[in-house]
């Protein structure tokens, strides 16, 4: 076998060139540097809200609707891995604005921050406790039969959940990026879920921590989620809101809670591992969760560009409900931008509120 050697080969170097180069950089750093300094913590979205009902760690949140309200009120049960505020995360860029400046009154399910104490707490704990809770207080508070249910990604999933075995507290029910078959080819997060040791890692640690699990997600996407995304902040770095917008998302992405160890274990063998929700041999706390039973009108939204839920993920759902009323939508993204794009308040926003006014 015989070694490779580049060939010698003159490498012209402008210096000229290669000194403007260096100092159109050292100015990028420069405003950049200056306004990071400004900058100011921003982690509870930024439409107004109040905190109407709580229970241990969980917040149950109200945004009015502006003018007449115009359906029953929509709650909305996030994921557990990352904080809520993503739907308001800016003024011209929130899910949670637009829908109340159409007329909908909005409730938000806040999980908070387990703490050791929680680490007991069970999918059942969360699904048939706590969400039930929040659906009775905001048919308590509104004076409705059923709400309008909206799950995002993993509170997707516990949507779903819900609704097939509450299917008379729920009037119409829409998923956002939710996974069902969670064992597609394509389904990179299940094929690392595959082979860890939950038992072991609920032992050691107790609650899962949050930094742990974020390694886990940037990891499939290292070089866009861990160098392009910084060598391009460069570039917007003498754009004050820009930069804000972009430190916005990087505070959202950190910030992200422990997950309770039991929940988190069972969540990984019965979703990931073994791909019960698809199957309908899902047994939650004894209830048996079988998707035909969702009887209600089901509008499911999936990111054609979703790294973390696959399409095929999302749109086995299609097969699986009991009802005639099933919708799909498209959102030619990926798994965050269908909250913060442009392209979001201009499809995702308007399509939900029209297919909630015309169930009313």
């Amino acid at each position: 076998m015989t070694g490779f050697s580049m060939p010698n080969m003159p490498v012209a170097i402008d210096p000229q060139k290669a000194m403007q180069e260096m100092a159109n950089w050292q100015m990028k750093f420069g405003a950049l540097q200056a306004n990071l300094r400004g900058l100011q913590d921003e982690t509870n979205g930024v439409t107004a809200r109040e905190c109407v009902y709580q229970q241990d760690k969980v917040r149950l949140y109200r945004y009015a609707g502006e003018g007449n309200r115009k359906s029953p009120p929509i709650l909305i049960s996030y994921a557990l891995v990352n904080r809520p505020h993503m739907m308001d995360i800016e003024a011209e860029k929130s899910l949670i604005r637009s829908l109340t400046k159409r007329g909908h009154d909005i409730y938000l399910i806040d999980w908070g921050y387990p703490d050791p104490a929680d680490r007991v707490l069970s999918l059942g704990d969360f699904i048939f406790g706590y969400i039930d809770d929040c659906v009775d207080e905001v048919r308590r508070l509104t004076r409705s039969d059923a709400v309008n249910l909206l799950g995002v990604c993993q509170g997707g999933c516990f949507s779903l959940c819900y609704a097939a075995a509450n299917p008379e507290k729920v009037a119409n029910l829409t998923v956002m990026v939710t996974p069902v078959d969670f064992q597609t080819p394509d389904n990179l997060l299940t094929k690392w879920a595959m082979h860890a040791d939950v038992d072991q890692a609920v032992q050691a640690f107790g609650n899962i921590p949050g930094d742990v699990l974020n390694v886990s997600y940037v990891s499939l996407k290292p070089f866009q989620l861990n160098v392009q995304k910084y060598l391009a902040l460069l570039d917007i770095g003498d754009d004050p809101e820009a930069v804000r917008s972009f430190m916005r998302m990087e505070q959202w992405i950190f910030d992200s809670p422990d997950q309770a160890g039991a929940c988190y274990g069972e969540f990984t063998r019965k979703f990931h591992q073994e791909n019960q929700l698809v199957q309908d041999a899902l047994s939650i706390d004894g209830v048996q969760i079988r998707l035909d039973r969702l009887t209600m009108p089901v509008l499911n939204i999936y990111a054609r560009d979703d790294h973390l839920v696959p399409p095929a993920a999302s749109k086995a759902l299609a097969s699986k409900v009991g009802t005639k009323d099933y919708q799909e939508l498209e959102f030619p993204g990926g798994h965050i931008g269908i909250y913060v794009s442009g392209k979001s308040q201009k499809l995702v926003s308007p399509a939900i509120s029209d297919w909630l006014i015309a169930r009313n």
